[in-house]
Protein backbone atom coordinates (compact mmCIF):
# COMPACT_ATOMS: atom_id res chain seq x y z
CA UNK A 1 0.00 0.00 0.00
CA UNK A 2 1.63 3.29 -1.02
CA UNK A 3 1.28 6.14 1.51
CA UNK A 4 -0.63 9.02 0.29
CA UNK A 5 0.77 11.78 -1.68
CA UNK A 6 1.40 15.09 0.40
CA UNK A 7 -0.17 13.01 3.59
CA UNK A 8 3.52 12.87 5.28
CA UNK A 9 3.72 16.01 7.73
CA UNK A 10 7.58 17.80 7.74
CA UNK A 11 9.92 16.56 10.49
CA UNK A 12 9.44 18.83 13.81
CA UNK A 13 11.76 19.98 16.95
CA UNK A 14 9.30 20.24 19.98
CA UNK A 15 10.49 21.39 23.45
CA UNK A 16 8.81 21.65 26.36
CA UNK A 17 6.69 19.47 28.30
CA UNK A 18 3.24 21.14 27.54
CA UNK A 19 3.77 21.69 23.23
CA UNK A 20 4.38 18.04 23.65
CA UNK A 21 1.22 16.89 24.94
CA UNK A 22 -0.29 19.47 23.30
CA UNK A 23 0.94 18.12 19.88
CA UNK A 24 0.19 14.41 21.08
CA UNK A 25 -3.32 15.22 21.75
CA UNK A 26 -3.51 16.62 18.50
CA UNK A 27 -3.00 13.57 16.74
CA UNK A 28 0.86 14.24 15.26
CA UNK A 29 2.72 11.72 14.93
CA UNK A 30 5.63 11.59 17.27
CA UNK A 31 8.78 10.06 16.33
CA UNK A 32 10.57 10.14 19.76
CA UNK A 33 10.74 11.90 22.84
CA UNK A 34 13.45 12.51 25.14
CA UNK A 35 12.86 13.11 28.85
CA UNK A 36 15.56 14.52 31.37
CA UNK A 37 16.53 11.33 34.15
CA UNK A 38 14.23 12.57 37.87
CA UNK A 39 11.66 14.61 35.73
CA UNK A 40 8.84 14.68 38.12
CA UNK A 41 5.67 16.89 38.65
CA UNK A 42 2.17 16.84 37.96
CA UNK A 43 2.55 17.67 34.07
CA UNK A 44 5.07 15.42 33.24
CA UNK A 45 3.03 12.84 35.15
CA UNK A 46 0.23 13.61 32.31
CA UNK A 47 2.57 13.37 29.96
CA UNK A 48 3.81 10.20 30.78
CA UNK A 49 0.45 8.73 30.85
CA UNK A 50 -0.12 10.17 27.24
CA UNK A 51 3.53 8.04 26.30
CA UNK A 52 2.29 5.43 27.75
CA UNK A 53 -1.31 5.22 26.20
CA UNK A 54 0.33 5.85 22.58
CA UNK A 55 3.23 3.32 22.99
CA UNK A 56 5.15 6.41 22.07
CA UNK A 57 9.12 5.47 21.51
CA UNK A 58 10.96 7.60 24.40
CA UNK A 59 14.76 8.11 25.78
CA UNK A 60 15.65 8.88 29.63
CA UNK A 61 18.84 11.19 28.78
CA UNK A 62 20.68 13.18 31.37
CA UNK A 63 20.58 17.00 30.97
CA UNK A 64 23.47 17.35 28.80
CA UNK A 65 22.07 15.78 25.96
CA UNK A 66 18.78 17.92 25.60
CA UNK A 67 21.25 20.94 25.70
CA UNK A 68 23.37 19.71 22.56
CA UNK A 69 19.54 19.43 20.91
CA UNK A 70 18.76 22.82 21.77
CA UNK A 71 19.76 25.92 23.70
CA UNK A 72 16.06 27.14 24.87
CA UNK A 73 14.45 26.12 27.98
CA UNK A 74 13.52 22.58 27.42
CA UNK A 75 11.41 21.72 31.02
CA UNK A 76 13.52 18.17 30.53
CA UNK A 77 11.43 17.54 27.57
CA UNK A 78 12.33 17.48 23.58
CA UNK A 79 10.53 15.37 20.76
CA UNK A 80 10.00 15.06 17.68
CA UNK A 81 7.77 14.38 15.27
CA UNK A 82 8.16 11.76 12.57
CA UNK A 83 8.22 12.89 8.66
CA UNK A 84 5.62 10.42 7.67
CA UNK A 85 2.67 9.17 9.30
CA UNK A 86 2.77 5.66 10.25
CA UNK A 87 0.32 2.99 9.25
CA UNK A 88 -1.05 -0.34 10.32
CA UNK A 89 0.07 -3.86 8.93
CA UNK A 90 -2.83 -5.53 8.95
CA UNK A 91 -4.87 -2.96 7.01
CA UNK A 92 -2.29 -2.70 4.34
CA UNK A 93 -1.71 -6.43 3.73
CA UNK A 94 -5.65 -6.49 3.57
CA UNK A 95 -5.43 -4.14 0.88
CA UNK A 96 -3.11 -5.95 -0.91
CA UNK A 97 -5.05 -8.57 -1.37
CA UNK A 98 -8.45 -7.41 -2.07
CA UNK A 99 -6.52 -5.79 -5.30
CA UNK A 100 -5.43 -9.09 -5.94
CA UNK A 101 -1.24 -8.18 -5.77
CA UNK A 102 1.34 -10.51 -4.34
CA UNK A 103 2.57 -8.82 -1.42
CA UNK A 104 6.20 -7.91 -0.60
CA UNK A 105 6.76 -6.72 2.39
CA UNK A 106 10.62 -5.36 4.18
CA UNK A 107 11.06 -5.81 7.90
CA UNK A 108 14.34 -3.84 9.16
CA UNK A 109 16.02 -5.66 12.24
CA UNK A 110 18.09 -2.63 13.99
CA UNK A 111 18.59 -0.68 11.20
CA UNK A 112 20.10 2.38 13.07
CA UNK A 113 21.70 4.62 10.51
CA UNK A 114 19.43 7.38 8.85
CA UNK A 115 21.41 7.44 5.85
CA UNK A 116 20.47 3.66 5.24
CA UNK A 117 17.40 3.40 6.12
CA UNK A 118 16.84 6.82 3.49
CA UNK A 119 18.32 4.72 0.97
CA UNK A 120 16.67 1.54 1.51
CA UNK A 121 13.38 3.02 1.52
CA UNK A 122 14.29 4.77 -2.05
CA UNK A 123 15.21 1.25 -3.79
CA UNK A 124 11.99 -0.06 -1.75
CA UNK A 125 9.64 2.35 -3.11
CA UNK A 126 11.25 1.85 -6.78
CA UNK A 127 10.88 -1.80 -6.98
CA UNK A 128 7.13 -1.75 -5.06
CA UNK A 129 7.56 -2.73 -1.70
CA UNK A 130 4.33 -2.62 -0.67
CA UNK A 131 5.18 -2.04 3.26
CA UNK A 132 8.55 -1.11 5.50
CA UNK A 133 8.07 -2.53 8.90
CA UNK A 134 10.23 -1.14 11.67
CA UNK A 135 10.57 -1.85 15.08
CA UNK A 136 9.82 0.96 17.72
CA UNK A 137 12.99 0.82 19.79
CA UNK A 138 16.14 0.47 18.22
CA UNK A 139 15.58 1.84 14.87
CA UNK A 140 16.82 4.77 12.95
CA UNK A 141 14.49 7.95 13.65
CA UNK A 142 11.99 8.83 10.53
CA UNK A 143 12.96 12.28 10.24
CA UNK A 144 13.74 14.85 7.88
CA UNK A 145 17.65 13.44 7.01
CA UNK A 146 15.52 10.12 6.45
CA UNK A 147 13.21 11.75 4.39
CA UNK A 148 15.98 13.42 2.19
CA UNK A 149 17.94 10.48 1.65
CA UNK A 150 14.95 8.71 0.23
CA UNK A 151 15.06 11.46 -2.26
CA UNK A 152 11.37 11.65 -1.06
CA UNK A 153 10.43 7.98 -1.55
CA UNK A 154 9.16 7.91 2.15
CA UNK A 155 5.69 10.01 1.29
CA UNK A 156 4.70 7.22 -1.41
CA UNK A 157 6.19 4.67 0.67
CA UNK A 158 3.94 2.93 3.86
CA UNK A 159 6.10 2.92 7.13
CA UNK A 160 4.87 0.66 9.52
CA UNK A 161 6.04 1.01 13.38
CA UNK A 162 5.71 -1.73 15.27
CA UNK A 163 6.43 -2.83 19.10
CA UNK A 164 7.44 -6.45 18.44
CA UNK A 165 8.60 -7.52 15.40
CA UNK A 166 8.04 -11.39 16.68
CA UNK A 167 4.82 -10.55 16.59
CA UNK A 168 4.79 -9.37 13.07
CA UNK A 169 6.99 -11.83 11.85
CA UNK A 170 3.99 -14.35 13.04
CA UNK A 171 1.18 -12.08 11.54
CA UNK A 172 2.77 -11.56 8.13
CA UNK A 173 3.47 -15.89 8.18
CA UNK A 174 -0.48 -16.19 9.21
CA UNK A 175 -1.71 -14.21 6.20
CA UNK A 176 0.21 -16.39 3.98
CA UNK A 177 3.33 -14.25 3.53
CA UNK A 178 6.70 -16.78 3.22
CA UNK A 179 9.53 -15.16 5.68
CA UNK A 180 12.53 -15.13 4.54
CA UNK A 181 15.91 -13.72 6.38
CA UNK A 182 19.17 -12.36 4.49
CA UNK A 183 22.15 -13.61 6.62
CA UNK A 184 25.31 -14.40 5.39
CA UNK A 185 25.20 -17.74 7.64
CA UNK A 186 22.73 -18.92 5.35
CA UNK A 187 23.63 -22.15 2.79
CA UNK A 188 21.38 -20.94 0.08
CA UNK A 189 22.00 -18.33 -2.65
CA UNK A 190 19.29 -15.78 -3.33
CA UNK A 191 19.39 -16.99 -7.14
CA UNK A 192 18.75 -20.33 -5.91
CA UNK A 193 15.67 -19.82 -3.99
CA UNK A 194 12.01 -19.63 -4.83
CA UNK A 195 11.30 -15.75 -3.90
CA UNK A 196 8.14 -14.94 -6.49
CA UNK A 197 5.16 -15.47 -4.04
CA UNK A 198 4.10 -13.57 -0.80
CA UNK A 199 6.46 -12.67 0.60
CA UNK A 200 8.21 -11.03 3.33
CA UNK A 201 12.23 -10.02 3.96
CA UNK A 202 14.18 -9.42 6.60
CA UNK A 203 17.14 -7.53 6.94
CA UNK A 204 19.74 -7.34 9.67
CA UNK A 205 22.20 -4.82 11.61
CA UNK A 206 25.26 -4.33 9.53
CA UNK A 207 27.13 -5.74 12.96
CA UNK A 208 24.84 -8.15 14.03
CA UNK A 209 23.02 -9.34 10.76
CA UNK A 210 19.37 -10.16 11.64
CA UNK A 211 18.33 -11.23 15.60
CA UNK A 212 18.58 -15.02 16.06
CA UNK A 213 15.35 -15.02 17.28
CA UNK A 214 13.95 -13.87 14.05
CA UNK A 215 15.89 -16.65 12.35
CA UNK A 216 14.66 -19.38 13.85
CA UNK A 217 11.31 -18.58 12.96
CA UNK A 218 11.75 -17.81 9.28
CA UNK A 219 10.76 -20.09 6.50
CA UNK A 220 13.98 -19.55 5.38
CA UNK A 221 17.27 -17.61 4.92
CA UNK A 222 19.34 -16.63 1.75
CA UNK A 223 22.40 -15.03 1.25
CA UNK A 224 24.52 -13.01 -1.73
CA UNK A 225 27.50 -14.75 -2.90
CA UNK A 226 30.70 -12.70 -2.03
CA UNK A 227 33.93 -12.97 -3.65
CA UNK A 228 36.35 -10.42 -2.48
CA UNK A 229 38.24 -9.66 0.58
CA UNK A 230 35.48 -7.69 2.17
CA UNK A 231 32.89 -10.18 4.04
CA UNK A 232 29.94 -7.99 4.00
CA UNK A 233 28.23 -5.24 1.86
CA UNK A 234 26.63 -2.32 3.07
CA UNK A 235 23.10 -3.24 3.82
CA UNK A 236 21.23 -0.82 1.92
CA UNK A 237 22.79 -2.06 -1.09
CA UNK A 238 22.30 -5.65 -0.13
CA UNK A 239 18.90 -5.02 0.69
CA UNK A 240 19.05 -3.91 -3.10
CA UNK A 241 20.62 -6.94 -4.67
CA UNK A 242 18.08 -9.24 -3.07
CA UNK A 243 15.28 -7.19 -3.91
CA UNK A 244 15.72 -6.30 -7.49
CA UNK A 245 16.52 -10.64 -7.54
CA UNK A 246 12.75 -10.30 -6.38
CA UNK A 247 11.56 -8.51 -9.11
CA UNK A 248 13.85 -10.87 -11.39
CA UNK A 249 11.99 -14.19 -10.28
CA UNK A 250 8.66 -12.04 -10.38
CA UNK A 251 9.06 -11.51 -13.94
CA UNK A 252 10.18 -14.52 -15.33
CA UNK A 253 7.27 -16.30 -13.33
CA UNK A 254 3.89 -13.91 -13.35
CA UNK A 255 1.50 -16.37 -12.56
CA UNK A 256 3.28 -18.02 -9.84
Amino acid sequence: MKATKGSAPSNELLIGTRPVIEAIEAGKTIDKVFIQKGLKGEVFKELWELIRAHRITYSSVPAEKLNRITRKNHQGVVAFTSAVVFQNLGEIVTRIYERGETPLVLLLDRITDVRNFGAICRTAECIGVHAVVIPSRGSAPVNYDALKTSAGALHHLAVCREANLKESISFLQQSGLKVFAVSEKAESLVYDTSLHGPIALIMGSEEDGVSPEYLKMCDGAVKLPMYGKIGSLNVSVATGAVLYDIVRQRLNHPQV
